[in-house]
């Protein structure tokens, strides 16, 4: 019914106007633009003028020649750019080219991504685990029960039917499961969003249940996290942080109140102990102001971890003997991280000299394509943005030039693309994570040198996702254009409701075509964290 609706309210609008709409030719950012920020539109049938139309009064307010067509082999498009980046009126807007073609009704606005914003931020509340969760979105009642309150199980590491409390944390992804190192990265960036964005975050109110008084909500959000990741470490005292907490296999799509297979705390892995050393870091700096106990838990679990790593400093894979995720990972990245958020929070010289010791030896500094397999990046986005005095001149030179390189092939990857991808023709399992991750690159480069095209590449990461791409859709569930309708999210897939689980950005194609929107596709179609958390960062990093 949903889908039918929709579709009636596009054709009534395309025949009032007597022009066609067909949103497949428009590849633009169909949330909209900020007022004084670049606007772009791509459209993949040849025209010679275009016009800006108010929505409301359609009257032409804008009119424009069509820019020198451009082609690309890898997405298999032609396409003519429609520039009106110097019209800066607030309202509601729709292209009209004199091919006969017209685009969706689209805003121009100083919050036009307030609201994607506040759900996409609270998608992680919809992912709680351990809860009973509610929300609504355009009419559209999501929730579901309390569920996993038996987690979990201690077979995994030696203690036969014993159980131990491993309640609360997120959902990892479309499965159910709950894992550590993925944990890291995501908050990780979080925690680096209310760092970079605070007068933004503090005051974002997403409707939550009171679980953490006193908190700002956006923190909320993270210590419902933070509260089950203290729960990884492992019951002996020892510091080891178990890798995961699952059943041994993927269930199939039924809503999380209905999994009632047993559940198990893992084996630790030095990565896993590693990343929560530095969430938990963190943690006691953010959340200090709010809760000096909790706080200080947290960084008394955080230095205990960090004295096991120390004392065993070998690598610990982890051994996946279950069939669900395995977030297999070298713990390199994971310890430079770690020390670096302990040298950040504590001041003390011990993590300096660990940190910039492992990072004098690293080959390659900064990577421009990252994701939760390598963390490096967020140690040395730590260590160069830090105000602490004690920094070795040489290493930080180098990490600064790194910073500016990698942000300049970003730069260079976007103007090569003809959708002006910040990472260019490179796809992957994942990708649209990355695109969104490397405003978080942008950012720091924009901090240490200020360059326009950083902050207008990062802007295009959010363009990308919201339908300024090959397939002239939104790659979020619930916002802008035909956005995805078949994300592979076992809530979605479960829940008997027509429209998927609102906010989340789905993982993208391997190649520049081969996306779907399929559920069975959790290859191209999938949610995670770990990208969730990216969306948030960018979407934080334009509010006005």
């Amino acid at each position: 019914m949903i889908k039918r609706i929709k579709c009636l309210m596009l054709i009534v609008f395309a025949i009032a106007s007597g022009v066609q709409a067909q949103n497949e030719f428009f590849h633009f950012n169909s949330l909209g633009y900020l007022p004084n920020e670049r606007k772009v539109a791509l459209v993949s049938q040849e025209f010679t003028t275009f016009s800006l139309v108010d929505a409301q009064s359609n009257e032409v307010v804008f009119t424009g020649n069509a820019g020198e067509k451009a082609s690309q082999d890898d997405v298999t498009k032609t396409v003519w750019k429609a520039d009106f980046s110097t019209f800066t009126k607030e309202g509601k807007y729709y292209l009209k080219t004199d091919a006969g073609i017209q685009s969706p009704v689209f805003d121009i606005n100083a919050s036009v991504y307030r609201d994607a914003l506040v759900t996409s931020m609270r998608g992680f509340y919809l992912w709680r685990c351990g809860s009973a969760v509610k929300g609504e979105h355009n009419g559209i009642v999501y929730s579901h029960e309390e569920c996993h309150m038996q987690d979990g199980w201690l077979d995994s590491i030696g203690m036969a039917n014993q159980q131990k409390d491993g309640t609360g944390g997120w959902h990892d992804a479309g499965d159910h499961g709950k894992y550590v190192v993925n944990a890291g990265i995501t908050v990780g960036m979080m925690f680096m969003a209310w760092e970079h964005f605070n007068p933004v975050l503090k005051n974002l109110d997403l409707d939550l249940p009171e679980t953490a008084p006193g908190f700002p909500d956006y923190l909320k959000e993270l210590k419902w996290e933070t509260d089950w990741l203290l729960k990884m470490a492992y019951p002996d005292g020892s510091g080891r942080v178990s890798h995961k907490l699952t059943r041994t296999q993927f269930s199939g799509f039924i809503m999380p109140e209905d999994d009632h297979e047993k559940r198990y705390f893992t084996d630790w892995s030095s990565a896993a102990t590693a990343d929560f050393v530095a969430m938990m870091a963190q943690a006691a700096r953010y959340f200090q102001p709010y809760d000096q106990a909790y706080a200080d838990k947290c960084l008394d679990a955080a230095r205990l971890s960090y004295l096991f790593l120390k004392e065993n400093p070998e690598p610990k894979q982890f051994r996946q003997r279950f069939g669900t995720g395995g977030y297999q990972s070298p713990d390199a990245d994971d310890r430079i991280w770690a020390a670096a958020e302990m040298w950040e929070t504590t001041g003390e010289a011990e993590f300096l000299i660990d940190f910039e010791t492992r990072a004098a030896n690293l080959e390659v500094l900064l990577d421009q394509n990252w994701d939760w397999g390598n963390v490096k990046n967020m140690g040395l986005f730590t260590y160069v943005l830090s105000k602490r005095e004690g920094k070795n001149p040489d290493l930080l030179k180098k990490v600064e030039a790194s910073v500016i390189e990698v942000a300049n092939a970003i730069v260079e990857a976007k103007e090569k693309d003809i959708f002006d991808r910040p990472l260019g023709s490179v796809y992957y399992w994942g990708c649209n994570g990355t695109v969104v991750r490397q405003v978080l690159n942008l950012y720091v480069a924009n901090r240490l040198q200020k360059n326009i095209k950083y902050h207008e590449t990062a802007l295009e990461a959010v363009h990308h996702v919201f339908g300024k791409n090959a397939f002239a859709r939104s790659f979020v569930t619930g916002l802008g254009m035909n956005p995805p309708m078949h994300p592979h999210d076992r809530r979605s897939g479960a829940d008997n409701i027509e429209a998927p689980w609102p906010g989340y950005i789905v993982g993208g194609g391997q190649t520049a075509t081969n996306w779907v929107d399929e559920e069975a596709s959790y290859s191209t179609n999938e949610i995670a964290i770990n990208w969730q958390a990216a969306l948030v960062y960018a979407l934080a990093a334009f509010q006005e």
